[in-house]
């Protein structure tokens, strides 16, 4: 168990324990009680690490027991020790979504609670919406211009299919989800078939974009993971994002045929991707 803010943030936790690992209730900073799981690591022929976690940031409608966001822990396990959750008005958690703003609060009860678990190295991966929360939150959380570490900074970041800025329409695929985000039948659609809820208040103020948080990431290393058939977000996203980022601590991979998200991540992208964590964590 780590000691200090972290120590202290293990106290707030409602916590259980499983036959895969553990179960906890975190409160984030702005009060949402979050759901959130941890695997340890799979070595199979070799010892156990306790130095590296990764915490994974899902998309919108996802949630910690959906299959694709399983599968991408699972992969991860075989590397190091895996903390999944769903963002609050997803899955279990309590709230409501707020597509990608206060978010940032539940991935730093995230980040707190691995700390305290012990580990001393975290990588964030994110894949969509939490690909934009996993950029703002290393802006705010990590080694900076904004005001520097805190408990809950990451050492690595990894944004797959992440959106560069707001508002974008430019898809058909946007322009729904836009219509389910703004629309009083939309959110009712999400609630009962999605089982998302959102927050029916426009966002204010406007956060940071990921484009904006980008820049202060840095020095930690950053990659960015982006599929060429992305239905969603086309290439000139992580393009923006890649040119806003320092090219001394930042990565962009292009990938051929890919789509979008942790739905379309196949197992050996994922692998690369955990191979690319070890190496720079």
């Amino acid at each position: 168990m780590g000691s200090g803010a972290e120590a202290d943030f293990a106290r707030s936790c409602v916590s259980s324990i499983t036959s895969s690992g553990h179960r906890a209730s975190l409160l984030t900073s702005d009060g949402v009680r979050i759901e959130a799981a941890h695997t340890p690591r799979e070595a199979p022929g070799g010892p156990p690490s306790g130095d590296l976690v990764v915490v994974l940031a899902h998309g919108f409608s996802g949630a910690l027991e959906r299959p694709a966001l399983r599968r991408a822990a699972a992969a991860f396990t075989q590397r190091a020790g895996v903390v999944t959750f769903s963002f609050r008005g997803h899955g279990r958690s309590g709230g409501h979504s707020t597509v990608g703003d206060r978010e940032v609060h539940d991935l730093a009860a995230a980040v707190r609670w691995a700390r305290s678990l012990g580990y001393r190295r975290v990588a964030t991966i994110g894949f969509s919406m939490g690909g934009s929360v996993v950029l703002r939150h290393a802006a705010i959380h990590g080694q900076g211009e904004r005001g520097g570490r805190t408990g809950a900074h990451t050492d690595v970041v990894v944004a797959v299919s992440s959106p560069a800025r707001w508002y974008y329409r430019g898809t058909a695929s946007m322009r729904r989800l836009h219509w389910v985000i703004t629309r009083p039948t939309g959110r009712l659609v999400s609630r009962l078939g999605l089982r998302t809820r959102i927050h029916p208040e426009d966002w204010d103020p406007v956060p940071l974009s990921p484009t904006e948080a980008v820049p202060l990431i840095a020095p930690t290393p950053l990659l960015l993971v982006h599929g060429d058939r992305d239905p969603y977000f086309p290439v000139d996203h992580p393009h923006m994002l890649m040119a806003a980022a320092d090219p001394a601590s930042s990565e962009l991979w292009l990938e051929r045929g890919f789509g979008h998200a942790e739905n379309a991540a196949e197992p050996e992208l994922l692998e690369r991707i955990g191979e690319w964590i070890t190496a720079h964590g």
